[in-house]
């Protein structure tokens, strides 16, 4: 009746997510009421959705004590991610029927690498672990948020640069990334937020190139990056940047441009 399987059955068990009313202490064969029909059905529909089986605990637990507001963030966070993936899904299919070279199509998005000095530079940051997708963009939005909110007080800051961010980590990590976000400033500042601290970056040489297109895509500028290190001998030598040139808000995604720097000896 609710179409699952008997791993699934054994998995939802062991994780707590739908018990049996009883269990046979010999066979090990597994009792189900009628009323668990619909938590079982329910199981099913939200892991076809997508949702992992942490987050599909959490909805049912959410239900049963009445909160719709964490459903709704859950399911708002799983449309988001699903707007992005079929985004993702589409350019996939653009690439595949598209009959010039494919491989070609996608190096063309990254601009030839070059050697730049960047100048030290003043700027206000904030730190913190998470997702890229999620992490770097709200950290983006409380650093405008305290800029704009400055601009009524004493504090006389002016922008000098576009919003960046620097990966601390040697590697690849999918929800505990150490993330920084930093927005260049200059004049006077209040700081009377914690979590934001005033710092300046220090001068780098960095091989830096452009990427166009979305941001999810944006490996394919460190990849050439890393390529052309390594065809000329050169060692990284402090954590990368990656500078936001244009505003998502105002562009389609296939026009985001996005300068990642590497810092290199």
């Amino acid at each position: 009746m609710t179409h699952l399987t008997q791993k699934a059955l054994r998995l939802y068990d062991q994780k707590g997510l739908l018990v049996p009313e009883a269990k046979d202490a010999f066979t090990g064969y597994r009792c189900y009421t009628y009323s668990q029909i619909e938590r079982g059905v329910k199981i099913r529909l939200l892991s076809w959705m997508g949702f992992g089986l942490d987050e599909i605990s959490s909805l049912l637990d959410a239900e049963d004590n009445r909160d719709g507001k964490v459903i709704d963030e859950m399911m708002q966070k799983r449309y988001t991610e699903t707007q992005l993936e079929i985004r993702r899904l589409q350019k996939v299919q653009n690439l595949l029927l598209n009959q010039t070279d494919k491989l070609e199509l996608i190096s063309m998005s990254v601009s030839e690498p070059t050697i730049k000095d960047i100048p030290k530079m003043r700027v206000l940051s904030m730190r913190e672990t998470g997702s890229y997708e999620e992490t770097i963009g709200v950290l983006i939005g409380k650093l405008f948020e305290f800029v704009e909110s400055s601009t009524s007080t004493s504090s006389k800051i002016k922008l000098t640069g576009p919003a960046m961010f620097l990966c601390h980590d040697e590697e690849y990590r999918e929800n505990d990334a150490d993330i920084e976000v930093c927005l260049p400033i200059s004049g006077s500042v209040d700081l009377n937020v914690p979590s934001i601290t005033l710092t300046t970056l220090p001068d780098i040489r960095a091989v830096s190139v452009i990427h166009k297109g979305p941001y999810q895509e944006v490996d394919v500028a460190y990849t050439r990056i890393f390529e052309y290190m390594a065809e000329n001998g050169l060692e990284q030598a402090g954590p990368s940047r990656a500078l936001y040139l244009n505003d998502p808000n105002e562009i389609p995604e296939e026009e985001l441009l996005t300068e990642v720097q590497v810092p290199v000896e």
